[in-house]
């Protein structure tokens, strides 16, 4: 019996498939701006098509670069980091880049082993919410930081004030005006809605950690406290389903008597009773414009001062805000 063995897929393969010459292909894997969009869809499309891997190893050698970026987070237990860690990594490889992904639990010398790594086991590190300075990260060892506050580096945030404005103005549409905050650390938001409402905003603090047990137990001291309460705005979406089973279990009407809006769009909200309204801050976006960012720090074509990306949201309604659909 006779075997047709299929060599291994070659870089002028791809270029041949996408239309391109063997020069595109090689600076849209190695990341290089100011190429058409058009162009670069169609050499993904035949990577895609072909299953072409590059040669890492020759890429190494050409360029110093191992091909390899670290993504540092916190921990993986919480549903939207595990969501947001998982569209970096798929963008890391649309770029043509292998993963690693490295929880640091919180504990400075974790992260501090990480940044160290630039250079020899990681081209650049995306870092998810920093807890302390990083340093610089503007060199050829590069530091994106996605949701946090460090400065030096080049950063990529979700538009938050106008999270603010959108869920402001749906709960004015919806006639309710007398929210409190399940999470106190919601400037934004806070600031939105002490200027259109006629009292201050009661906030309730979760504790060390933001999840279901909290959301539930800090729904009910709010309705204790302050009957009058008549929406809950949560940090995000695991405090609002944790919400939401409390007031399920007290009978309390949702959102006849009390609606409920989140801050995340996990998948969990289409599905709980009744489904959740919540922000989708986009983290498949944020990902995206996070490795352009590194992208551009390795081809050595990005500004020597540092660029902050801001993403923009979405208001998903659903029915802890609006009501079921009675058809």
């Amino acid at each position: 019996m006779t075997y047709a063995v299929r060599m291994r897929v070659t870089m002028r393969e791809v270029a041949d498939r996408a239309g391109v010459s063997i020069k595109t292909v090689s600076r849209v894997v190695n990341g290089e701006p100011h190429i058409r969009p058009e162009k670069v869809r169609r050499v993904h499309a035949a990577i895609d098509e072909l299953g072409w891997v590059p040669n890492r190893a020759a890429r190494a050698l050409r360029t110093g670069q191992v091909g390899v970026v670290g993504i540092a987070v916190t921990e993986l237990r919480r549903p939207y980091l595990a969501r947001l860690v998982e569209a970096l990594v798929t963008e890391a490889d649309r770029w043509g880049m292998l993963a690693a992904v490295e929880p640091t639990h919180g504990d400075p010398a974790r992260l501090a082993a990480v940044l160290a790594a630039r250079g020899k086991t990681f081209d650049g590190v995306v870092l998810i919410g920093p807890t302390a300075p990083v340093g610089d990260g503007l060199d050829d060892r590069p530091v994106v930081v996605v949701q946090g506050g460090a400065a030096g580096v080049d950063r990529v945030e979700e538009d938050v004030v106008e999270a603010a404005a959108l869920m402001a103005r749906h709960l004015d549409v919806m006639g309710r005006f007398r929210p409190a905050l399940l999470g106190a650390h919601q400037d934004e938001l806070r600031a939105c809605l002490d200027e259109s409402g006629p009292a201050p905003v009661p906030c309730a603090d979760l504790g060390e950690v933001a999840d279901r047990r909290a959301g539930a137990r800090a729904a009910v001291q709010v309705l204790e406290r302050h009957p009058d309460v008549d929406v809950l705005l949560c940090v995000n979406d695991e405090v609002a389903l944790g919400a939401l089973a409390a007031l399920v279990k007290h009978g309390v009407d949702v959102p006849g008597r009390v609606a409920v809006a989140g801050y995340g769009n996990l998948e969990d909200g289409r599905f709980s009773t009744p489904s959740l309204t919540t922000i989708d801050p986009g983290p498949d976006r944020l990902a995206r414009s996070a490795l352009e960012l590194l992208a551009d720090r390795l081809a050595g074509t990005a500004p020597r001062q540092p660029r902050t990306v801001v993403s923009p949201v979405e208001l998903i309604r659903r029915e802890s805000t609006l009501g079921r659909d009675p058809r």
